[in-house]
């Protein structure tokens, strides 16, 4: 299994306003090969704290994703947020090989 997590911090007032967009989220990922599961995930301490983790099969299987038409599109949406300032905060990328369950 290989995970991915992207991890952003906004201003804890616009964290609902985030947290509202992933709910409403494309899910076109969620037809890929590979893919096993997405949650959006809030630091229980500091609510400004919001973190994507993916789970997919294989790191090829994410990597076919992360280089796809459909991936560029949905991130393209990104800079197009209401609150342009979500927009521009730039996400910190983890990527794990699970060796051990």
């Amino acid at each position: 299994m290989y995970i991915v997590d992207s991890t952003v911090t906004v201003p804890e007032e616009k964290a609902d306003e985030l947290i509202e967009i992933y709910q409403k989220r494309s899910r076109s990922v969620d037809k890929w090969e590979g893919f096993r599961s997405f949650q959006l995930l809030q630091n229980d301490k500091r609510p400004g704290e919001l973190t994507v983790h993916m789970e997919w099969e294989s790191k090829e299987d994410y990597m076919k994703w992360a280089t796809s038409e459909e991936f560029q599109k949905i991130h393209e949406l990104e800079k197009n947020y209401p609150d342009q300032e979500l927009a521009n905060i730039p996400p910190k990328v983890k990527k794990y090989k699970v060796v051990a369950e």
